[in-house]
């Protein structure tokens, strides 16, 4: 039976990336974006909701689908102020997990990232770690916590840290072999291709999903 899924953050690299997978896999037959700009496409399957993210819980009629992925993020740079930073990482994935649980969505994916520990002193992965916890609160039948390494691909926007970063790990990259294989750099397009997968596989039971497996499921599908 086709299906419907929502995407939030289809703006950005991993969620465009996902839009385009999405778009092409005949499983599905609507794909709402839940977003504050347009994504620009025209295609049937498309049903754009243009909103403030920030106050999703308002649209709960409109939220409904078989499958939830939640591909949103901003980076320091890009968000400095540390409340503003915190009610897009974490509170717009805790506000979408919960409408899930509302409306009887079964399944929920969230990106977040490798590292994410609500204990950490470094701010970016405590944010995401909280986030993961409240997600997981929720106790969605099937919940599943992407934690990427640094994300690779074509951006709108220029990220000076991030291609830093990149080349950095371009270099050392074939050194990270065994247990430190996870902290290889993965493709916006991997971690799409890893989350239909994921989606489709409602057997899976692993909750949280490291980089280097993130990949192994894309590679596989």
């Amino acid at each position: 039976m086709p299906k419907t899924a929502i995407i939030l953050g289809a703006t950005g690299l991993t969620g465009g990336m996902l839009l385009q997978q999405l778009l092409e896999d005949d499983r599905y037959e609507k794909i709402k974006l839940f977003s504050r700009n347009s994504v620009k496409i025209e295609d049937p399957k498309i049903e754009e909701h243009l909103i403030d993210l920030f106050k999703l819980e308002e649209h709960k009629d409109k939220f409904t689908a078989d499958e939830v992925f939640c591909c949103v993020g901003t980076t320091k740079s890009k968000t400095p102020d540390h409340e503003t930073y915190t009610r897009i990482d974490r509170g717009i994935p805790i506000a979408a997990a919960k409408l899930c649980k509302e409306n009887n969505i079964d399944t929920f994916l969230v990106v977040s990232a490798l590292g994410a520990n609500p204990k950490s002193r470094v701010f970016y992965n405590r944010t995401k770690g909280k986030m993961e916890q409240e997600v997981l609160e929720q106790e969605i039948k099937h919940t599943y916590i992407l934690q990427p390494s640094l994300i690779t691909g074509e951006r709108k926007e220029s990220r000076s840290f991030e291609k830093i970063g990149k080349i950095m790990l371009n270099f050392v990259n074939p050194f990270f072999l065994g247990t430190l294989r996870k902290y290889k750099s993965i493709s916006a397009e991997s971690i799409a291709k890893a989350m239909v997968a994921i989606a489709n596989s409602p057997e899976l039971d692993v909750q949280r999903i490291p980089s280097d497996e993130i990949k192994n499921i894309a590679h596989k599908n």
